[in-house]
């Protein structure tokens, strides 16, 4: 089994064991978390916004690397950096998008299952039409930073596979820091009230009957923002120590340029 799939496993256990656990406390723990989450979750904002601030080093890193190499060689300790740095954020990458793959078997099962109830017989089930939209959304959503790691996000590519290796490392760095991270800064900014509103109110559907995990669902957009961000700058390193001459170049199709 790979790391995503234990990775889920965990969560669905965690989850069913919350649930259990609820049930046998008379639903205190979901009365706990309606109350209380809301509050915690700002608080854990706050802590991961100042965690992220602090990460802004690491962010211009490569960058740094990359302009260091194009006059002098690397230092050793930098080089070990950007590699250890590469390899944990293309890990973690990995991790999420196995487990996000099988989203994609879920959603032709469940959708499948919505067609057969409504057509053949005539049953409508609000939670399981809108659990598509989470399969759907979080599919596509974690599972971006292992796409762009393995060269799978649609590109123009005119020029770029005529480049030089050191050119294509440098075309990588710059289309990170002058396109990519603005992009996913913008995404993060711009989600923060719409994010935060729904943790307030602890947003759920607009139906009775349907999920009450609309503040969760929102929830995966500063995460695509975060893991693209991090991804980026694997790409940035590995693109740097391509530069120092100390990595051998991705091939064309695999660089995950944009």
């Amino acid at each position: 089994m790979r790391a995503g799939d234990w990775l889920l496993l965990t969560l669905i256990a965690l989850t069913v064991i919350v649930m259990a656990a609820d049930r046998l406390a008379g639903g205190s723990i979901q009365a706990w978390i309606a109350s209380d989450l809301p509050a915690t979750g700002r608080e854990l904002g706050v802590v991961l916004g100042w965690a992220g601030w602090g990460l802004t080093p690491l962010v211009i890193l490569p960058l740094i690397a990359a302009l260091w190499a194009a006059f002098a060689p690397l230092p050793v300790i930098l080089t070990i950096a950007l590699g250890r740095t590469a390899a944990v954020i293309d890990a973690i990458s990995r991790m999420i998008g196995d487990a996000a793959r099988w989203f994609a078997l879920a959603l032709v099962l469940v959708t499948s299952l919505v067609v057969i109830q409504r057509y053949v017989f005539g049953i409508s089930i609000t939670k399981l039409q809108e659990s598509i939209i989470y399969l759907h959304a979080l599919l596509f959503l974690l599972s971006s930073a292992i796409t762009l790691l393995t060269g799978g996000h649609v590109r123009v590519d005119i020029f770029y596979a005529r480049l030089s290796e050191r050119a294509k490392a440098w075309t990588d760095i710059a289309g990170v820091y002058l396109a990519l991270i603005p992009m996913c800064w913008l995404i993060l900014d711009t989600s923060r009230s719409y994010v935060g509103g729904a943790w307030r109110i602890m947003e759920r559907s607009r139906e009775s009957d349907g999920l009450p995990l609309v503040f969760a669902l929102k929830t995966a957009i500063p995460v695509f923002a975060v893991m693209m961000i991090a991804q980026g700058v694997s790409m940035a390193a590995k693109a740097a120590l391509t530069i120092a001459g100390r990595a051998q170049a991705p091939k064309a199709g695999q660089a995950g340029t944009l």
